[in-house]
């Protein structure tokens, strides 16, 4: 049997807060294996990013896991030590955030962050970890890598910044590459690129990918499996083909309905009323329910668990399978 490269079990992150202990993360299990690509996706403050962050070990003050496990190649690393996880963090597990001009720092050249990054991990000299990092910009398909490992980050377009972020995330060759948002600020062009880019690079090295994202076009483009979050939790969990061709989860058939689709003559999209509740002031019971069309008072007043539907399909909702209301 294949060991996930990471698997999440039970996973709790909480951020204690004036109001009390406040679960950004909860409960939450996942799994991506060797050259596949798993998409997590939800809109804005439901937890995905603060998901990878623990993953990372990178969770911001107040915030802590609580509990459940994180299996990096079959090793749990959500009790590391910070230096422990020095080790693993952007050697083995690399990530891309979201906006590439508050992450490169303005006033190196890319060339100097990129060795430097390599230097942090490898034992090898300033001139070798120049010409690796002349090879990771080759390999992110920059024009005139050269020149442009003398260039400032001002000095490049967002695609290009975008790039070379990809370009230090993968100078160590990372067994898994956790991207949050990587082409949220990008023209869909450029976001089309960084996305074969990804795919092609994947094929090349089979790292496992964890894709961040709000957007359902990009999950169709290059993700295997998805992770449908709400408020904190995982509510739909299954291969791209399931939750495209038989979205189970209330949220999950919202989210289609926003997308536009090109074979389909449509006067206006749906809309999901109401926004994501804020952690400090979850709704009881499914904490979809007061946006739900479906909700019951059994809704309203116990929490579903992820049951498997189908293999590999699961889904947290008491109306499942959701024919039954069609």
């Amino acid at each position: 049997m294949t060991v996930p490269v990471l698997e999440i079990a039970g996973l709790t992150t909480i951020f204690r807060t004036s109001m009390g202990d406040v679960r950004a993360v909860d409960g939450v299990d996942l799994a991506v294996e060797r050259g596949r690509t798993l998409c997590i996706v939800g809109e804005s403050g439901c937890g995905k990013s603060i998901l990878s962050l623990s993953v990372m070990g990178l969770v911001p003050t107040p915030g802590r896991i609580a509990q459940g496990e994180i299996f990096f190649e079959g090793r749990n690393i959500a009790g590391l030590s910070p230096a422990d996880m020095r080790t693993i963090r952007g050697n083995q597990i690399a990530m891309i955030f979201q906006e590439p001009m508050t992450s490169l720092n303005p006033v190196h050249t890319v060339g100097f962050q990129i060795v430097e990054a390599i230097r942090a991990h490898q034992r090898v000299s300033s001139k070798a970890a120049r010409a690796l990092a002349l090879e990771s910009l080759k390999k992110v398909r920059i024009p005139s890598p050269e020149r442009r490992l003398d260039e400032y980050p001002h000095q490049l377009s967002g695609g290009m910044r975008q790039r070379v972020m990809i370009a230090m995330a993968l100078s160590c060759e990372p067994t898994l590459l956790i991207a949050d948002e990587p082409t949220t600020a990008l023209d869909v062009t450029i976001q089309a690129q960084i996305l074969n880019l990804l795919r092609d690079l994947q094929a090349e090295t089979g790292m496992a990918i964890v894709l961040i994202t709000h957007d359902l076009g990009v999950v169709a483009e290059i993700a295997d499996d998805v992770a449908v979050m709400y408020a904190g939790k995982v509510v739909e969990r299954g291969s791209v083909g399931d939750i495209f061709d038989d979205p189970q989860h209330p949220y999950t058939l919202g989210l289609m309905g926003s997308m536009p689709r090109i074979d389909e003559e449509t006067d206006r999209l749906v809309a999901i009323d109401g926004m994501v509740p804020p952690p400090f002031r979850l709704p009881q019971g499914c904490r979809f329910n007061p946006r739900c069309p479906f909700a019951d008072d059994v809704c309203r007043s116990e929490q579903p668990q992820l049951t498997a539907l189908d293999e590999g399909h699961l889904v947290a909702c008491h109306k499942a399978p959701l024919e039954l209301y069609a």
